[in-house]
C-alpha cells in the first residue's frame, strides 16, 4: 500500500481519499456549526465543557431585538416585536440620528434546564441601537405598543430647501 501525496483539491477542501484493498475511504474535516448559545438546546450546552470565564461572559450578553425600519413621507417608523415586556419596562432613548431600545424580559416561572425539550426564547436583558438614515425631531417622537408590537414614529426634520440670494455690491 503506497501513501500518495494529497492533490491540491484534497488539500484545499480538507478531504483525503485513501485506497485500502480496493476500498476508497473518504475523510472529511469535522465542521463545527456556528450556533449561538441561546439557540442551542440546554442538553447540548451541558455536554460541552466550557471554562467558567466563558460561562460568565455568556450570561452577561444581551439579546438583540429584531426590527423593521421604514419611512413615510413625513416619518421614520421603527417596529419591533417585544412580547412579554410591559411598556413600563422599556427604555427608549432618541437623538437626532439614533434610537436605542433597552429592556428586560423576565421569566414568569422557573423551569429546570433538564426539563426543556427546546429553549429558543430569549429571557433577560435586550437592547438594540438603530442609526437613522435621516435626522429626526427627537422631541416630537411617539411610541406605542399594541399586541406585543412596539411602534416608534419619528418625524423627519424638514430640511431647508435651496434658495437663491442676490449678491449686493457695496
Amino acid at each position: 500500500m503506497a501513501n500518495k501525496k494529497p492533490s491540491l483539491l484534497e488539500r484545499l477542501t480538507g478531504t483525503l481519499e485513501m485506497e485500502e484493498e480496493n476500498k476508497i475511504e473518504t475523510r472529511k474535516p469535522e465542521i463545527q456549526e456556528n450556533i449561538a448559545p441561546e439557540q442551542t438546546r440546554p442538553s447540548e450546552l451541558s455536554k460541552k465543557e466550557e471554562p467558567a470565564e466563558q460561562n460568565e461572559w455568556l450570561s452577561e450578553t444581551e439579546g438583540q431585538l429584531t426590527i423593521d425600519v421604514y419611512q413615510t413621507p413625513s416619518d421614520i417608523v421603527i417596529k419591533s416585536t417585544i412580547a412579554g415586556v410591559s411598556p413600563e419596562d422599556l427604555d427608549i432613548t432618541i437623538t437626532n440620528d439614533m434610537v436605542t431600545i433597552k429592556g428586560v424580559r423576565e421569566r414568569d416561572e422557573e423551569t429546570a434546564t433538564d426539563d426543556y425539550y427546546y429553549q429558543e426564547c430569549y429571557w433577560g436583558a435586550f437592547s438594540r441601537s438603530i442609526i437613522l438614515p435621516v435626522d429626526v425631531e427627537a422631541d416630537a417622537a411617539e411610541a406605542g405598543m399594541k399586541n406585543g408590537i412596539l411602534t416608534i414614529r419619528l418625524p423627519k426634520i424638514e430640511k431647508v430647501k435651496t434658495r437663491k440670494i442676490k449678491v449686493q455690491s457695496s
